[in-house]
């Protein structure tokens, strides 16, 4: 993307080896077929894929393009030490700040010429010429000119493409002869940073928020008039939500005549078209189910949706058909910490596909890509006490970040290296210059990874069913990533202390449990099985310690209390038993309470749990369509339909370089 000019011949090489790598297995036949397709459009037209990505993520007025990308960065407070915040939160704000409109038009423009030119372009004399000598408007015109040239070259031939380039740069350095160029060498043209927001993730709908303002933004001249018009009820007040606007009932004096209508001023421009009242020509006509299992079949996978439908004409006048929405919005979201703040998005995910799934808005519209930088702050050693209570060190606080490291080298040596270097980073002095610096280290590793990670990992969000020891108490249903963890409730009553004390005495410590399971084996066949022990607790993990491709299954470690009589008296020994299962129940005979605690994070432990249940977390839009199947064949137990061409498992992507290398 950087470099000044590529050759002809080294292109054609570098494409001819992709081409064969379609040949091979995943990820590589996908890896060649992405950069195939880049090069053959860098080659038609050179400097195309740089100027692609500089107008849509920088959202240049001069020139504003169908594409908008942004990365947002979140991070939990609570999570990381306010030191790291604050030095993140400086330098994204400190990168944005460097940024100018001419210098991101400057950056197109002179890499666009030396991609056309080569070594005829004489980089320095154009840097000073664009950044310096010409007046603004001028640098405008030259970036609308070369705009146009490099996007209209893919129906012409390459030396037209050159020719037109040469006379925008003959306009450009008329006084300088081609060929005359200084013979330094080429030297690239660096991307600008890219548009990055940091947020502190403080609310449970953060997320979703921020990705609908980011799709429909709310001009400041015209809130109140914007917002939500051309939604339905519901979106309009989640809409209303997003930016603190209340909405409030209002009598209607409507009569339903169009003469009867009062004279109103006119609205702001850009509110004048969506503003105007629509009067409806007949029934609404109810989408297909084929429609609608396009829709959820798209939206499974976070891209595609259903087209909304567009404004209606006069009556009488058949509708035109609605054209489907292209999704030009790109959202880079880039989680910050450990496997807990990884577990908080899963909940987010979970709840926006659910959300979808009732009423799609954000599926059509947007491309909803996953990253993960681990943060592994340094924290004081615990006492014993406490780290046999938690047994979590901070190497196991990034398992999701170690298992990228070993199916992607590139994560590993590029991401993953970073979880114990960003506290240092932070705790630096900072130098009085460094608001002026314009490549901070880790905005630019963070764009680094956000525009060049392209492969997802697809993680198993596990759905979890607690069952709670007062009757009168609904269940709990929750999802977990990474892992779920059991353990003995200490007694609260003084009465049943003592009656767990003289129990713990006779039979040993921990309680009674019914765990039933359906072992996975290699032949994919499922057995059910069932078991009662004294254990301890139990340790369900869903990221696989060795086994690259192994993360549909749960590997539980259940600890076994077993009693010894002999002459001596009574001893107690614990036997760890592990075995791998995709659903499993447990249950405590004697309902005596344990805890569970999700995705090592205590803020999410539920306590008084007598039993819970562990499935694979269905996706809601196939729980939609199963359930509105049902209906009319309720004998069915198999998916028939059109529910069988649906997605089933809820899969959570996070992107790496490579994806996973066998």
């Amino acid at each position: 993307l950087q470099a000044p000019c590529i050759p002809e011949e080294l292109c054609a090489r570098v494409y001819d080896f992709c081409k064969r790598l379609l040949t091979l297995p995943k990820p590589f036949c996908t890896i060649g077929l992405d950069y195939a397709s880049r090069l053959q459009l860098e080659r038609a037209a050179p400097g195309s894929l740089y100027q692609r990505m500089v107008l849509s993520e920088q959202s240049l007025p001069s020139a504003p393009g169908p594409f908008q990308d942004r990365i947002f960065i979140f991070a939990d407070p609570e999570l990381l030490p306010e030191a790291i915040c604050k030095a993140l939160a400086s330098d994204t704000e400190a990168a944005q700040v460097s940024q100018s409109p001419r210098g991101c038009m400057s950056c197109v423009v002179t890499h666009a010429l030396q991609a056309a030119l080569g070594d005829a372009c004489d980089t320095q004399g154009l840097r000073a010429r664009l950044q310096q000598a010409l007046p603004p408007g001028d640098v405008q015109r030259c970036f609308q000119q070369v705009v146009a040239a490099v996007q209209g070259a893919g129906g012409s031939a390459r030396g037209q493409h050159t020719a037109r380039l040469e006379r925008i740069y003959h306009g450009l350095l008329g006084s300088l002869p081609a060929g005359n160029a200084p013979q330094e060498g080429l030297q690239g043209t660096p991307l600008p940073n890219p548009n990055i927001s940091f947020h502190l993730w403080t609310e449970e709908e953060q997320l979703w928020k921020e990705l609908v303002l980011f799709v429909r933004p709310l001009p400041r001249s015209c809130e109140p008039e914007c917002l939500g018009q051309e939604e339905p009820a519901e979106m309009q007040e989640e809409l209303a939500g997003c930016c603190g606007h209340s909405r409030f009932s209002v009598l209607s004096t409507d009569s339903g005549i169009e003469r009867d209508l009062p004279a109103q001023e006119e609205p702001c421009a850009p509110c004048a078209e969506r503003s105007r009242l629509h009067r409806k020509g007949g029934i609404k006509k109810r989408p297909s189910p084929l429609d609608s299992v396009a829709l959820l079949q798209a939206g499974s996978a976070v891209p595609g949706g259903k087209p909304p439908g567009k404004p209606p004409g006069r009556a009488g006048t058949p509708p035109e058909p609605a054209a489907p929405l292209q999704r030009l919005h790109t959202a880079r979201v880039v989680l910050l910490g450990d496997d807990r703040v990884l577990g908080r998005l899963a909940q987010a995910f979970h709840s926006l596909r659910k959300r979808e799934a009732r009423r799609v808005f954000l599926t059509p519209r947007l491309d909803l890509q996953f990253y993960h930088v681990p943060v592994v702050p340094g924290q004081p050693q615990p006492p014993p006490a406490a780290a046999a209570a938690d047994p979590a060190g901070p190497e196991e606080l990034c398992e999701v970040a170690g298992y990228l490291g070993r199916a992607d080298p590139w994560y590993e040596s590029n991401i993953h290296t970073l979880g114990h270097m960003i506290p240092k980073l932070a705790t630096m002095p900072s130098s009085p210059s460094r608001a002026l610096v314009t490549d901070l280290f880790l905005p630019d590793v963070i764009a680094y990874y956000a525009r060049m990670g392209t492969q997802p990992v697809c993680f198993q969000v596990h759905s979890v069913k607690v069952l709670f020891q007062d009757p009168a108490q609904d269940p709990a249903e929750d999802v977990f990533l990474t892992e779920l963890l059991t353990q003995v409730q200490d007694s609260p009553s003084h009465r049943e202390l003592s009656t767990t004390k003289r129990k713990s005495t006779l039979e040993g410590p921990g309680m009674d449990l019914t765990v039933t399971y359906r072992r996975v084996v290699l032949s994919d066949r499922q057995k059910e099985l069932a078991l009662s022990l004294r254990s301890t607790g139990l340790l369900m993990k869903a990221i696989p310690a060795e086994e690259p491709r192994d993360l549909g299954c749960l590997t539980v470690t259940i600890t076994e209390i077993i009693r010894t009589s002999n002459l001596a008296g009574r001893s107690f020994s614990a036997v760890a038993h592990r075995f791998k299962t995709r659903s499993i129940r447990v249950r405590s005979p004697e309902q005596r309470p344990f805890t569970v605690r999700l995705d090592k994070d205590s803020r999410r432990t539920y306590r008084d749990v007598v039993g819970l249940e562990v499935s694979p977390c269905l996706e809601p839009s196939y729980c939609l369509q199963k359930t509105r199947s049902t209906k009319f064949s309720p004998q069915e137990t198999e998916d028939v339909g059109l529910v069988k061409f649906l997605p089933k498992s809820l899969l959570l992507p996070i992107n790496t370089f490579a994806g996973v290398i066998p």
